[in-house]
């Protein structure tokens, strides 16, 4: 009997390294060693991605509040059939992957899974509309963050600051907490980057001819770069975050959202 050839098993990377990016239809480009998944028909225009732990799924959040996953990412709940007052702008997945939180542009929270409501910033008056949120490592907690880099925290969350009381001369259009919760960046639709706690400022595209503005930020790993990606597909990797590749070439129609 001929004996069969060894493979050497090799188990996979977590997790792999890459990002991903999300256009308005709802079409994901994957980087670096991450895979792209079919997701159903969206229904409505696609604002938000976040990645499972593992890096081997995700999901979309759409505007009219419902969600779509894809690979390991499993569905738990979606606002699609509520009366939405404000439209969705995010989501966040929780830290093990069980669960995710969807934020509305006039800061209401939903969660589902084993994401925990922990309140909102509804109806306060923080003056600009909510355009991103972050959760704290524990998932205990997230933060919002509005158009004019007002932060509000919630659960065990902290704040460390805001740019509400400076002039910006471009609204923040991203937000990302630091790995160990102490920090955060933000940054601005002309690419300028905002420090706060312990994240650390590793550069920006603020001085840069930029074709189209910036529209999302995502930090690595260990939180020791990030990534910022234009509304064309432009990206750019700062710190330890490498550069994989952009969507500009491909012609791309308006991308919304990164993941790392």
């Amino acid at each position: 009997m001929k004996a069969r050839p060894r493979t050497r098993w090799r188990p996979r990377q977590w997790p792999p390294p890459g990002y991903r990016l999300v256009t308005a239809d709802g079409r994901v480009t994957s980087y670096g060693q991450l895979a792209t998944y079919q997701v159903p028909p969206l229904g409505s225009a696609a604002v938000g991605i976040a990645s499972t732990p593992d890096g081997y799924g995700y999901w979309l959040a759409l505007k009219g509040g419902g969600v779509r996953a894809a690979g390991d990412a499993h569905l738990y709940g979606s606002v699609s059939t509520a009366h939405l007052i404000s439209p969705i702008v995010g989501i966040v997945a929780t830290p093990n992957g069980q669960g995710y939180w969807l934020v509305a542009r006039d800061g209401g929270v939903f969660g589902f899974g084993d994401a925990h409501y922990y309140g909102s910033a509804a109806g306060t008056p923080i003056g600009e509309p909510i355009v991103g949120m972050a959760a704290t490592p524990d998932g205990r907690g997230y933060l919002l963050v509005s158009a004019a880099g007002a932060v509000v925290p919630f659960g065990d969350a902290r704040s460390f600051g805001s740019v509400a009381a400076k002039h910006l001369n471009r609204p923040i259009v991203g937000f990302a907490v630091a790995a160990d919760g102490r920090g955060y960046w933000m940054v601005a639709a002309d690419g300028g980057i905002f420090t706060f706690g312990n994240a650390a400022f590793y550069g920006s595209v603020v001085n840069r001819h930029l074709n189209q503005p910036i529209v999302g930020l995502a930090a690595s790993a260990d939180g020791r770069g990030y990534w910022l990606v234009g509304a064309d597909g432009g990206v750019f990797g700062f710190g330890d975050a490498h550069f994989y590749g952009s969507a500009v070439a491909q012609g791309s129609k308006t991308v919304v959202g990164i993941a790392a």
